[in-house]
């Protein structure tokens, strides 16, 4: 899929998993913005959150509360999103907005308070419009429902400065039973690990324990979520959720086929959601994969993509189709790496060979590098020559739009 280019899946149903929207008017009366999402009894809800020290109330809320229903071995039943306001930045005032929203959904559900999970996206630093949210959540609830339409209508319930709505969906035969996994996200700008200002849930109806299903979460999410940035600011927001609500087929340690096929099916959809984030990015015109093998551990390879995938100065070589690859020459020395040999450096546009022997390759051609940097979707592969290890980071250019669109935010 192109930058700029929209696409949302069909969702199938997952059985028992059910979301409604409404418009509260939290930011803007037409559009929707308060989601809510409704997990069957009996379910395992697993999550991953912002490290940033100024992580929202929401955040903090529902870390609480999902421990709480751990802590009684239990499970959250409802998720409750807003758009148009972070609920970040707001101390007491904040935590006391998000715990009223988590009640107010839990009297209509009939739940405890702490099944209630909130989660909330938008600007930073305003109180929550309590009377619009609380007031649009009986119209999300009546609404609640499980098909395609649905699932569209929430991840557009998410969105921020997005242009589009993200979803990804894989359907997968293990035994003689089937699994589904769907999932949505939102994020366009203030992208970067840990986990980018993102919000991303993804339901699955496979019948698995939770502890397993803990592990596959943060194990997908280093190469998906944790591996895209556009614009190297982490949010106070950043939620992943992944429910599964053990009405498919059994996926467990102790069946090694079944688990390898919904793993890789897992790391499909976080994959897909979060290079749909990087494609959406704020006045993103390119795809940019930063693949760093040869490094001595991962954690190498992944310094240096992001060296490279950070750099303002490459990323406005990328929007202008400049082939000036002594930017990604510069950005790749200044990383993070000790004892750099850089005579054993190559770096490749596409399949254009940009560096080798420290300098610039004999074979390189500025038309060709030129034609390369002028596409849509470019790879720019840089090999270390240092070991075995290999990252893959995702990454957009920056544009004047991004200015602009950054510079109006709240106005």
């Amino acid at each position: 899929m192109a930058v700029g280019e929209a696409y949302f899946p069909n969702m199938p149903v997952i059985d028992g998993l059910r979301l409604g929207t409404s418009r509260a008017g939290i930011k803007s009366p037409e559009r929707r913005d308060l989601v809510v999402i409704e997990i069957p009894d009996g379910a395992q809800v697993v999550g991953a959150f912002t490290r940033n020290a100024f992580c929202a109330a929401p955040v903090i809320v529902a870390r609480d509360h999902l421990a709480r229903c751990a802590s009684r071995g239990a499970a959250a039943r409802y998720l409750v999103i807003n758009t148009g306001n972070a609920n970040a930045g707001t101390g007491e005032t904040g935590l006391r907005d998000a715990r009223a929203t988590c009640a107010a959904l839990a009297q209509l559900a009939g739940v405890d308070e702490d099944s209630v999970l909130p989660f909330s996206t938008g600007v930073i630093g305003e109180p929550l419009p309590m009377e619009r949210v609380i007031g649009g959540l009986p119209a999300a609830f009546a609404a609640l429902d499980g098909t395609a339409q649905a699932w569209h209508q929430a991840a557009q319930g998410i969105l921020t400065t997005d242009t589009r709505a993200k979803g990804a969906s894989v359907t997968l035969q293990i035994g003689d039973g089937s699994v589904t996994i769907n999932g949505i996200s939102k994020g366009s700008g203030m992208i970067r690990p840990d986990m980018a200002t993102m919000l991303a849930f993804v339901a699955t109806d496979a019948s698995i324990e939770m502890s397993l299903l803990d592990a596959l979460l943060h194990e997908t999410l280093d190469r998906s979520f944790n591996c895209i940035t556009v614009d190297g600011d982490t949010s106070t927001n950043d939620a992943c959720m992944l429910m599964a609500t053990g009405r498919g087929a059994v996926v467990a340690d102790n069946d090694p086929d079944a688990l390898e096929i919904f793993r890789n099916g897992l790391q499909r959809v976080m994959t897909e959601l979060a290079q749909a984030i990087v494609r959406d990015g704020e006045g993103a015109t390119k795809f940019v994969t930063l693949q760093v093998s040869g490094a001595g551990d991962r954690q190498e390879a992944l310094d240096v993509a992001f060296t490279v995938a950070h750099s303002p100065l490459v990323k406005t070589a990328l929007y202008a189709s400049d082939a000036n690859w002594g930017r990604i020459l510069a950005a790749v020395g200044r990383a993070p790496v000790e004892n750099f040999d850089v005579s054993r450096v190559v770096i490749d546009l596409d399949d254009v060979r940009l560096v080798e022997q420290g300098g610039r390759a004999a074979s390189y051609a500025e038309d060709a590098g030129s034609e390369v940097m002028a596409r849509d979707e470019i790879t720019i592969h840089i090999d270390l020559g240092r070991g075995k290890d290999k990252a893959t980071v995702w990454t957009s250019d920056l544009s004047h739009d991004y200015i602009s669109i950054n510079a109006d935010y709240r106005s």
